[in-house]
């Protein structure tokens, strides 16, 4: 359905429509495992809004459009020496956020739904900063990996590159997988008792817990967990989308 997917359509395809919200896929450039591509989280974004947006329209007629996929995400000490692995700061991530919502804005398309593949990404602030130059304006972020509780679809999940990513990375686009040659996804948690309980924050270093550069282990991973997986979280995104375009949120 080229008109729901900018990476596709043409002007010939959207000229003459409305369209009710659009949504940023949103995702990083970083090594994946072994057995994954860098562009993982992109993929996962993009492939789950698509299938969101395609439900939503198939149910009541309202039409979005999916952006391209940023492939700029916020990177971890330690990552940053890994070989490709790009990072992009607060300021260049809300640079481009808000290049992005003055170009709707100016095109009368006032709402944008972020769908997040990258867990170091965080919009929060940068949407308050956003919500007060453009009041009428609706933002909203989603991390696509936390729609739907992951316990009844994986036995082993993780957080990079794990069974929950690697079974939908194959679901959708199987050719980029190659399971053959994926680490185990060992990691090292932190030793202080309360940063793992969570009671405070600090980025972990990519280099003291990975050695494969995977967190959770891939290899029970199959196409048939990622297909029910990503069947339950887009069902969910189009509920979203709906009631964003159809209803006040307030």
């Amino acid at each position: 359905m080229n008109k729901l997917d900018i990476l596709s359509a043409s002007y010939n395809d959207t000229q003459d429509l409305k369209y009710d919200y659009a949504v940023l896929p949103w995702g990083a450039t970083e090594p994946h495992n072994y057995h994954l591509p860098y562009l993982t989280d992109c993929y996962l974004a993009h492939d789950t809004a698509f299938d969101g947006v395609k439900k939503a329209y198939e149910q009541t007629d309202i039409l979005g459009m999916i952006l391209p996929p940023v492939p700029f995400g916020s990177q971890n000490p330690g990552q940053l020496n890994l070989p490709f692995c790009l990072h992009a700061s607060y300021e260049t991530q809300k640079a481009i956020l808000s290049d992005i919502v003055a170009s709707l804005y100016r095109q009368k398309i006032n709402k944008l739904i972020i769908i997040n593949g990258h867990g170091g990404n965080n919009f929060k602030n940068m949407i308050r900063d956003l919500a007060v130059d453009y009041p009428d304006f609706l933002i909203v972020a989603a991390d696509w990996f936390k729609v739907i509780p992951t316990k009844d679809y994986f036995d082993e999940p993780g957080d990079h590159a794990d069974e929950l990513e690697t079974s939908v990375l194959m679901h959708y686009r199987p050719d980029l997988v190659n399971l053959t040659v994926a680490g185990n996804g060992t990691y090292t948690p932190f030793k202080a008792k309360t940063l793992r309980e969570g009671i405070a924050w600090t980025p972990r270093n990519w280099s003291k817990v990975s050695q494969d550069t995977g967190i959770g282990n891939p290899h029970k991973s199959t196409a048939e967990k990622g297909r029910k997986y990503a069947e339950a979280v887009t069902d969910k995104l189009a509920e979203l989308f709906i009631e964003l375009v159809q209803e006040d949120i307030y």
